[in-house]
């Protein structure tokens, strides 16, 4: 797996040791938002400290690109919570802020 490529709005997770890329694609995005709602309202809560744990992990596996064998929904929120939320912020930050400003 490659390294997560900011000039592409990418972002990175990490899960079972492995990085794991997230890219905020047009498709990506549509399916997030058809599971979500509103992304300007998902923006909203997480700028207002509200965003859920669930939120989260369905935005990255919305957003996840190719991801490895083995690595499920329910195993990528695993890692979110092994992780801590901190952790998860700066790719929360990097693809929300994709919603808002573009590439």
């Amino acid at each position: 797996m490659s390294a997560p490529n900011p000039l592409r709005g990418e972002a990175g997770v990490r899960v079972a040791g492995e990085m794991l890329v997230l890219r905020p694609s047009f498709a990506a995005l549509v399916a997030a938002e058809g599971e979500l709602g509103s992304l300007f309202a998902l923006v909203e809560r997480a700028a207002e400290g509200g965003l859920r744990l669930a939120e989260i992990v369905a935005l990255f596996w919305h957003c996840l690109r190719d991801p490895p064998e083995g690595v499920t929904r329910d195993r990528l929120g695993e890692a979110v919570v092994e992780a801590g939320l901190a952790a998860a912020m700066p790719a929360v930050r990097a693809l929300l802020s994709q919603v808002v400003r573009g590439r």
